[in-house]
């Protein structure tokens, strides 16, 4: 017998011993009776005085052994679930080449490492390089604010996911997931993911996992491509003929996956001159802000705080305006992490936040976003772009040149004053911030729900405006700005073989829902196709094929 039990409380410090006899005293049998037990969820839970763990368990049991009513009442029977991810019989389409896959983020990379275990030998490219050369050439940007289009925080192998905390948290419970997460711990991951309530990755994790699963994604007769931005289509009676890359090679396409992550306004753009279906939606803007490490975990820990066992705390704080109606919403919380230099194209100022899997900078960071909604931009199918570029074209302009940010401290924001230096501030942006007063960043509505928003927020948290805490701008690409529509089969309305897919297509937000839309339309493709005749090989000089970096 399989039984799941909830609410386990046990201090900080203890062993796993001692979990065994906390489950067993709550099922009222002696521990020898516990032949096994699964960590389901792993919690910090700081609600009361007393900070302690919360641990989900899944314990077997010999199904002689009678326990009380009272606790069978308490307890849930698990059910043996169906396999997930497991292998599907394939489809009858004809398909004539291998599916072509477009973006290496986290949901093309999923979508390609789930075709290439079952035989389908995906054929991915990428507009921009390795997770390698990307760094490399991530980082002379953060120095030098020296930037590269095609290549930096947004695009590139791992997709933006690869710079950022790696956050693996999700809303859907998806059957699905198990494989997802995994797949992340076979590839590198500590297996701490599986059961920790909010587990995370960090950008140095991360990255070598991604390159990982691209190398056993070729280990299975898939190819990878790396410098091959798709710059046309070809449509034919509702259908993609070709697709072609860096303007001058022409790939044929059976199908294609359309994975380019929120950032992909060339794309977007390329859609609509093809009449391709688009719907726009709301996302949000705003800032990130940065506290001392030390007092977040004062404010949520109490005496607890700096506890070896509790790491670094987060925190979520929303607000729903009165006034305007708009939601305002803490984003993307990176414990002891940095705030990064984002920006996608020329002239443009973007921010994000981004942690090692240490979480030891010392310096908290967090977006505080509002929501916009299409209407801001008179309903315009590309007016979200808009929005976003013009406020990232100003915060470039504030910000001096160079990729500097306009950044203020909170408590000049509250004033509405220009900060007079930064000089010692918490801001870890790179390459560097300049004072602003970032009321003249955005509308004014915006400052406005950010200002009440905020006060609100001081009253659950208090020592949240504190006088180091600092704003930089601007945070724009909390999600896609517009929706590449489909259908069940998630495939477009438009082309009965492109398959719009992960967050840049607006079906997804973070890593982990990027992934599993990956994981979902790869089933829909080996439900309709068979497996291909042959592989999709590109030939070019101006693309690289990975298996030139073995």
């Amino acid at each position: 017998m399989k039984l799941r039990v909830r609410e386990i409380k046990m201090p900080l410090e203890h062993d796993e011993s001692q979990l065994i006899d906390a489950v067993a005293r709550r099922l009222g049998v002696s521990s020898s009776k516990i032949a096994a037990l699964k960590l389901v969820k792993k919690a910090v839970d700081a609600r009361r005085k007393t900070v302690c763990f919360s641990y989900t368990v899944d314990v077997e049991l010999d199904n002689k052994i009678k326990l009380a009513k009272k606790v069978l009442k308490a307890v849930s029977i698990v059910e043996v679930q169906p396999q997930a991810a497991g292998n599907i019989p394939a489809g009858s389409k004809k398909l004539e080449h291998s599916p072509l896959i477009v973006g290496a983020g986290p949901a093309g990379l999923f979508c390609a490492l789930y075709l290439a275990q079952n035989g389908y030998k995906p054929t991915l490219i990428e507009q921009g390089q390795d997770i390698d050369r990307r760094a490399k050439t991530v980082n002379r940007f953060w120095q030098k604010g020296l930037l590269n289009p095609l290549s930096n925080p947004q695009f590139g192998e791992g997709g933006a996911g690869a710079f950022s905390d790696g956050k693996l948290t999700a809303r859907s419970a998806d059957a699905r997931i198990p494989y997802i997460l995994q797949t992340f711990v076979k590839y590198g991951a500590s297996e701490e993911i599986l059961y920790v309530k909010k587990p995370h990755l960090g950008t140095d994790v991360i990255q070598a996992i991604v390159k990982r699963i691209r190398q056993e994604i070729i280990s299975l007769g898939g190819e990878f491509y790396f410098d091959a931005c798709m710059t046309d289509i070809n449509i034919n009676r509702s259908k993609l003929k070709s697709i072609i890359i860096n303007n001058e090679i022409e790939v044929p396409c059976s199908l294609l996956v359309l994975a380019v992550g929120n950032s992909a306004r060339e794309v977007y753009r390329l859609l609509y001159r093809k009449n391709v279906n688009l719907q726009a939606k709301a996302f949000a803007v705003g800032v990130r802000i940065e506290h001392q490490q030390e007092l977040i975990d004062r404010i949520q820990y109490g005496s607890f705080a700096g506890h070896p066992q509790l790491g670094a705390a987060d925190y979520h704080l929303t607000y729903q305006d009165p006034a305007s109606g708009r939601l305002f919403y803490t984003f993307c919380m990176c414990p002891g992490g940095y705030v990064i230099a984002a920006a996608s194209g020329p002239g443009q100022v973007v921010t994000n936040g981004m942690s090692y899997l240490a979480r030891n900078t010392g310096i908290a960071n967090c977006a505080l976003v509002v929501t916009v909604n299409p209407a801001d931009w008179g309903n315009r199918l590309l007016g979200g772009i808009e929005f976003q570029e013009n406020l990232e074209d100003r915060a470039f302009k504030m910000g001096g040149g160079q990729y500097r940010a306009p950044a203020q401290f909170l408590k000049d924001f509250l004033m509405q004053k220009s900060s007079a230096s930064l000089e010692n501030s918490l801001a870890t942006y790179r390459p560097g911030v300049a004072p602003a007063n970032l009321w003249e960043l955005f509308p004014r509505e915006i400052c406005e729900v950010m200002d009440r928003g905020i006060r609100h927020w001081e009253q659950k948290m208090q020592g949240f405006i504190n006088d180091k805490a600092v704003l930089t701008g601007v945070e724009t690409r909390t999600s896609a700005p517009l929706r590449i529509e489909r259908n069940e089969e998630m495939t477009s309305l438009s082309l009965g073989n492109l398959y719009p897919c992960g967050e840049g297509a607006g079906y997804a937000g973070g890593i982990i829902s990027s992934a599993l839309d990956g994981v979902k339309v790869a089933e829909k493709i080996m439900t309709s196709y068979a497996k291909p005749k042959e592989k999709l090989n590109i030939a070019g000089s101006s693309v690289l094929n990975a298996r030139e970096l073995f």
